[in-house]
């Protein structure tokens, strides 16, 4: 079972990789769809003429979560950065006028972020000791209850 739970870990860490990857040919060029799509964002969040600022810095995100979800000891630190820009791309595809379906191509944007965040959360748990290792290492101030510890 452990082989099946570490070879789950590198799928969903490849999958999560190959999507924030492919997505940045979009992103970092400045592709129509991706600025539209910034814009809506931005002038709805009330930072017109933001867009390339958030483009980037979502893509630059995406980027450094994908180079860390291929180290061993950091791939929870990847998942963890992805899940939360998953659920900032989530959160603003259902509240924002971007809707759940921008491009009209049957939602596969929402899609693959749903597919990412939920990839996320499982590598999240199944690299919870690492996390809790990280955690007592880098942040000795921060309590871990017993109970995470003996996880």
């Amino acid at each position: 079972m452990n082989r099946f739970v570490e070879w789950l870990s590198w799928a969903l860490a490849a999958w999560i990789a190959f999507v924030f990857v492919w997505y940045l040919q979009f992103k970092f060029t400045g592709d129509q769809g991706s600025v539209w799509l910034f814009t809506i964002l931005t002038d709805w969040l009330g930072f017109h003429g933001h867009e390339k600022i958030m483009r980037i810095g979502t893509g630059s995100a995406e980027f450094i979560a994908a180079i860390l979800l291929f180290d061993r000891p950091l791939q929870v630190l990847g998942a963890a950065l992805a899940f939360c820009i998953m659920s900032g791309a989530i959160f603003f595809h259902l509240v924002s006028p971007l809707g759940v379906d921008p491009y009209g191509d049957g939602g596969v944007l929402f899609k693959e972020a749903c597919s990412v965040w939920l990839s996320s959360v499982v590598i999240v748990f199944i690299r919870r000791r690492d996390a809790v290792a990280l955690i007592e290492r880098y942040l000795p101030f921060v309590p871990v209850p017993a109970r995470l510890r003996a996880l």
